[in-house]
Formats: structure tokens, sequence, C-alpha cells
């Protein structure tokens, strides 16, 4: 009986801790998003896209696809902008557990399961400026697609660093109706592979 209730209460205090760590870390991010409008424009993006892609009338679709072009802009100059903000911040306090559950402070108590949020930023800043570039001059919809791709990806990483990867994953699949392994597919190769790298330590 005394080791049940000493297993409960080790539970609670766990989750005491859990929930602090965790309401840290949303504080901390959302103080540096709440500078920029990146959400709105991701969201703005989405929808745009969605009702390109429906259009059946080429005209029409030309025309939304020219009016998104400076969200994309406002988009790839707001999230750099974030990224070069966001480096400034602690190295403890953004260190991201690979765990697959979250441990409060894992980056102190287990550094070699993290990954540091602030270049995993860096990295979907690189994918989301390629893409609004579009250097090699793909089609709208091949455009849209990949750059929807490279901010889903970017969500992941914000609600892997402020809760776990299973939630964040889970979130990712109830808002957009796609799993982390398709997103992670879509995004351009040079995004993949350092993400790759970063996230496996």
């Amino acid at each position: 009986m005394e080791f049940v209730f000493f297993m409960l209460m080790l539970v609670f205090v766990a989750r005491h801790f859990q929930g602090r760590d965790e309401r840290r870390r949303m504080a901390l991010l959302s103080q540096h998003l709440g500078h920029y409008q990146i959400e709105k424009l991701m969201e703005t993006l989405t929808d745009g896209y969605m009702r390109a892609l429906s259009q059946p009338d080429t005209e029409r679709q030309s025309q939304i696809w020219s009016m998104l072009d400076t969200a994309e802009k406002t988009l790839s100059e707001q999230f750099t902008r974030l990224v070069a903000d966001f480096a400034r911040a602690d190295a403890d306090a953004t260190r991201v557990s690979t765990l697959p559950l979250s441990i409060f402070y894992t980056g102190k108590l287990l550094p070699g399961n993290t990954f540091d949020l602030r270049k995993a930023l860096a990295v979907h800043a690189h994918g989301i400026n390629a893409a609004v570039a579009n250097a090699e001059h793909h089609a709208p919809k091949d455009k849209a697609f990949t750059l929807l791709a490279e901010m889903f990806l970017m969500q992941h990483t914000c609600h892997w660093y402020c809760k776990s990867k299973g939630v964040a994953s889970a979130r990712l699949v109830l808002r957009h109706q796609t799993p982390y392994a398709k997103v992670l597919d879509s995004v351009a190769p040079a995004t993949r592979q350092a993400y790759c790298a970063l996230v496996a330590g």
C-alpha cells in the first residue's frame, strides 16, 4: 500500500513539474511569436491555396495565386526575423526532447536526447524562403504544395517543443488531416535532409 501511495505521489510530482515546464516553453515561444503575424499569414495562405486548388476556372485561379504573393513574401520576411530574434534565447530553454514522451527538463537531465529549437527554426526558415523564392520556377500548384508542407512541418516542430512529438503529430492530423511522415516527405529535399539530421541528434 505504501509503495502504491509513493508511486502515485511520484506521478503527481512529475506531472506538476511537467506542466510547469510546458507552460514555460509555451510562454517563451508565444512571447516571440507575438511580435509577428506568422500564424495569421499561415492561415491566410492555407485557405487561399485551398480556394485556388478548388477553383475550376483557370483565369480565376491565376488571380488567386497572384493575390497570395504578398502574403508569401511577408511570411518569409517575418519568419526570417523571428529566427534571428529567437536565436538570442537561452540555450537551455530551447532544447526539444526526442524521447517518445516529453520528460520535464530533458535538456538538463538528458541533453543527448534533445535538439535545439533555434537550429530547427533556422532550417524551417531556409525551407520557407526557398519555397517562396521559387528559384526553380515550379508551377503555382507545386509551389503551394511545397510551401504548405514547409509550414506544417514548422508548426509540428513548435508543438513538439511545447508538448511532445506524439502530441504534435496528433495535432497535425487533427488540424490538417496529414500525418507527420507525409509532411516530412513533401518538404523540399534540402529541408528534409537538414531536419532529419538535426532531430536524429
